[in-house]
Parts: structure tokens; sequence; C-alpha cells
């Protein structure tokens, strides 16, 4: 049984003190969702302001991830809209709210798709506030970093680790914190498969690596560049996803949005293996025969985050270390970015910049 996650409870002490604002706009640049879709629009509005418990930030750059397709193209279905997306957020603290102290002004912090959970739910409770009754969270219920300034709840954001520049920084938000969850609910394991091989795979390759995992990546069949980029950061083997692997393995990672994948990862995997499936959304999992699953074999999916991810995975980041592949686009490309990203056309990830 896994763990109850540390106690976050709210802390609302400080002194209340107004720091003193520097100058700046009174609007700025943002990429707002009008209706699931449709085309972003790139508008002025007005710099938001922090709430008692809130900083605003800077942004620097912003992680165009595959949850943010599944926002805009309506997968995801309780978005507010107008919404601005993003929340793989890398910035300054350029304002604090009378009730912060946790961060001060200048400190960079990463602000992740976890923006607010009730805290008294029975999931938040027991320690798994990713299950939250009631959570809010960033690019979908709170607006986002596809904007030049952006406001969080200073209790769930992130001092973020050195070594890495902003671009850098951004991926390891979401991707990085959704493939280590995933990994870890994929538990001790020797030789593990990974199907769909993008941003998320390509941190979690380099953490299964630092383990003395044995990694084998599956791609788009005839891929050749994912595989190269895959065997470069360590697997062992790369191949297509209608592959068998070379060896049983213990454990599988469905990032890739498909669910026809699911059953193949369980032919994969040895008696008593996991398939753990990582992303937010997945088409449907075809009916399959009941030997694929039997022997133990378990599914389980992965909701979310937690703080205590976030906690663990910074401090484990620099020591690995990830290197982070990275491709930076101008905020007012955002479009383009995330038509790159459904078509699949780009090795890493993709990283807007205001």
């Amino acid at each position: 049984m896994e763990a109850p996650d540390r106690d976050y409870s709210r802390q609302s002490g400080g002194s209340g003190k107004v720091c003193k604002e520097a100058e700046r706009p009174e609007t700025m640049k943002a990429m707002l969702l009008d209706e699931p879709r449709t085309p972003l629009r790139l508008r002025d509005v007005p710099v938001p302001e922090p709430g008692a418990t809130q900083v605003r930030v800077k942004v620097a750059a912003c992680g165009v991830c595959r949850t943010d397709l599944h926002v805009t193209d309506g997968d995801l279905t309780q978005p507010k809209l107008p919404i601005v997306p993003g929340h793989e957020i890398v910035g300054r603290v350029d304002k604090l709210g009378a009730g912060v102290t946790r961060f001060a002004l200048g400190d960079r912090v990463g602000i992740p798709w976890l923006g607010h959970t009730c805290g008294v739910c029975p999931y938040c409770r027991a320690g798994h506030e990713n299950l939250c009754d009631d959570p809010g969270f960033t690019g979908y219920q709170i607006d986002g970093g596809y904007a030049e300034y952006a406001v969080a709840d200073a209790d769930y954001c992130f001092a973020l680790p050195e070594g890495l520049g902003d671009v850098e920084a951004a991926p390891l938000l979401c991707a990085g914190l959704i493939g280590y969850r995933t990994l870890r609910m994929a538990g001790p394991c020797r030789t593990l498969g990974i199907y769909g091989f993008g941003a998320a795979a390509h941190i979690v390759a380099q953490v299964a690596r630092h383990q003395g995992i044995e990694t084998y990546a599956f791609t788009r069949t005839g891929d050749g560049e994912a595989q190269a980029f895959a065997r470069a950061l360590g697997c062992v083997w790369a191949g297509g996803s209608d592959e068998p692997p070379p060896v049983p393995l213990d454990a599988a990672l469905v990032f890739a949005p498909v669910g026809a994948l699911v059953p193949r990862a369980l032919e994969a995997v040895r008696k008593g293996g996991v398939v753990v499936l990582g992303g937010i959304y997945m088409s449907d999992i075809p009916a399959m025969p009941y030997r694929l699953l039997w022997e133990e074999r378990v599914v389980r999916s992965v909701a979310n985050l937690t703080r205590r991810d976030a906690e663990e995975f910074l401090a484990l980041a620099p020591r690995v270390p990830v290197r982070i592949h990275a491709t930076a686009m101008p905020l007012s490309e955002a479009n383009e970015a995330l038509d790159r990203l459904r078509r699949g056309d780009l090795v890493g990830a993709l990283v807007l910049v205001p």
C-alpha cells in the first residue's frame, strides 16, 4: 500500500506586509482559449494581482504539454473559459500576496498542474491530494503560463534546482513530475518498457538508467529518429510499438494516449507485471482476451501529482543529472507549437518563451 503523502495543510501566517512593487505595464500578452477546438488568440489582458496566499510570477518559460492539447481539443471537458493554458511554468516571483512567507521577491519558482486542493476531503486527509474531490488545475481551471505573468498559490509552487536554464527547467514541472510518479507506481523492476517516447519518456528514461533499470523504448512504427534518441538516452533497445521486446518486461509505462497500446503492453510484461498508464486522457482500450491480464498482471492509472512527488523529483533531477532536450518557440506561436505536438513533429519537449 502506498505510504500517505505528507500533510500539506495551508499555512496562513505571515506579517501581511505588502512588498513594494516595481514598475510594470498594466497589461500583458496572453494566449487565450475561448472555446475548445478553436485556435488560441493572442490578447492584451490585465496583469493579474495575487491574492493573500498567492505569488505573482513573471513568466520566463512555459512548457507545451500533451495535457494542453487535451484542454484545447476538448478531451478534458471542464475548463474555465476563457482560459490561459499552460502548467509547466518557470519564472521569477514578481509580487507577494500579504500572507506569503515561503518565497521572496526574485526567487525562481516552478508552477505545476496541481494548483489547489481542498485539504478536507477524505483523499486530502489520507495524504492523496492528487485525488482531491475539489481540486484546481493550472491552465485548466486556473489561468496558466501561456502569458507574460501568472499567479499561483504559493504552497503549490516549488523552488527549482540550479544547473538548468529556464527553458530546460520547464518540462520538469509536468513531463518530469508525472513521469516520476508513473515510474514510482510501477514499483521495483529490472526491465522496463516505455510506450510513447515524448517529453515525459525522455526524462523518465534518464531516471530509470540512474536507478540501474534496463529500459526498452517503443515508438511509432518506423520512427527511426525517436528510436535513435531513446538509445542515446540510455535505452538498451528501441523499436516500434507493434514489436515485442527482446526480453519479458517487469513493468511498462504507457505515455502515448492510445488505448490500443494497453493490450500490447500487457503482452510484453511477465507474470505479475505492472502496466502503468501515465496520461490524463486516453482513447478507448479495445476488447482483449482475459489471458493478457491473467497471471496477476496489473493495470493502473496515474492521476495528477502530489507536492511530495515534486519535492522528491526536483531533488533527484540534479543528481541524475536529468538533461532536457527542449526547443524554444515564441509565445505568439503557441498554436503552431500545439500543432507540432499533435503531429508528433518533435524530439524532446517544446517550450514557449514570452
